[in-house]
């Protein structure tokens, strides 16, 4: 009885002293580390074009990653080019208009011009002359030389003959002048109007193509060769692989505990003994309550603030709504670089 007595006496000494050390090797692990649960989220884009026309071609199937610029589809544009054509035929025309406003007359429009007027001076001076024999020659026979009807001819014939010379003196004097700055400010505008309206025409163009925006995954590919596509009818659901990150949640007791630019760890189910560098790149400044995605009971009654840990994953291996734990090392942690923090 006292040899058993003993024993329980000797098995209770070492449960004593077990339970000390079982605590400290099971909580100083975690001492320094804060954990968090959350889900992978990423950017989503629904990808449309820009014009409302028939697709021609769509070069881009689900699961296919895509670069940045890559077309992606293409639109018919038969009824669009020969409008670009049109334009581009306006605007050269109407720079040959604003040319000829800048330089003015020519010399030899001008050198015409006054041929012309000396051509006008020469024949009213005939004309005058004429006009001046007969009336002297009516005056001197008392009307009896010359009739009414070649008088009046006369007279006539000398009128025109200024008015003419005249109208030729004026038009040379606005070949000197040149333009009205009124009629070339008008023909600048009329260019950057028929300008503006090539600029449009061209955009079109360019739209036309659908390019991937960045770097991506085509999550869906919705509209097909033939169908008739519009700005609110997207072609592509493209899912962005760059940034990346966890969304989990702290509770305000923790919050003090973490800072922007903070480095962390990530895991996954999927990847068993493998962690996932990130980094904190957003902190909410309000506070709100827990969602029901949290799955700590601790958390679930208490308002929260939402973290947002950016991760790297060149190979995108995590995927839209993965769970994921985030581990945040408290103390003598380095920050993440403020170009990464960024993202």
């Amino acid at each position: 009885m006292i040899r058993k007595i003993l024993i329980l006496l000797i098995l209770a000494a070492v449960a004593i002293s077990a339970e000390p050390l079982w605590h400290y090797f099971h909580t100083d692990d975690h001492a320094n580390e804060l954990v968090l649960f959350g889900n992978v989220d990423l950017r989503e884009v629904a990808l449309a074009f820009n014009n409302s026309e028939r697709i021609v071609e769509v070069l881009a199937q689900e699961g296919e990653r895509v670069k940045k610029g890559q077309v992606l589809a293409r639109l018919d544009t038969s009824r669009l080019l020969p409008q670009v054509n049109k334009a581009e035929a306006e605007v050269e025309a109407q720079k040959q208009v604003v040319e000829r406003f800048h330089h003015g007359s020519r010399p030899e429009e001008i050198a015409q011009a006054r041929a012309n007027v000396d051509a006008a001076e020469a024949d009213a001076a005939y004309s005058e002359f004429q006009f001046h024999r007969l009336d002297s020659l009516s005056k001197d026979s008392s009307g009896r030389a010359v009739s009414r009807q070649d008088f009046d001819n006369a007279r006539f014939a000398l009128n025109g003959t200024r008015a003419r010379l005249k109208a030729l003196q004026k038009a040379l004097e606005l070949l000197v002048i040149g333009p009205r700055q009124e009629d070339i400010k008008q023909a600048e505008w009329q260019l950057q109007t028929n300008t503006a309206q090539l600029a449009l025409l061209r955009r079109q163009l360019a739209d036309a193509e659908l390019l991937a925006p960045s770097d991506a995954v085509v999550r869906t590919r919705i509209m097909e060769p033939g169908e008739m596509a519009s700005p609110q009818k997207p072609v592509f659901s493209l899912a962005i692989i760059d940034p990346k990150w966890v969304r989990a949640y702290v509770s305000e007791t923790d919050l003090g505990k973490l800072h922007s630019g903070m480095r962390v760890s990530i895991t996954v189910d999927s990847f068993e003994n493998r962690r996932f560098d990130g980094w904190i790149g957003f902190i909410s400044p309000v506070a709100e309550f827990t969602p029901k995605t949290v799955e700590t009971v601790e958390l679930r009654p208490n308002l929260v603030y939402e973290v947002r840990a950016f991760v790297s994953d060149e190979k995108d291996e995590l995927k839209l709504g993965m769970p994921a734990t985030v581990h945040f090392p408290l103390g003598g942690i380095e920050s993440q670089p403020k170009s990464e923090a960024r993202h």
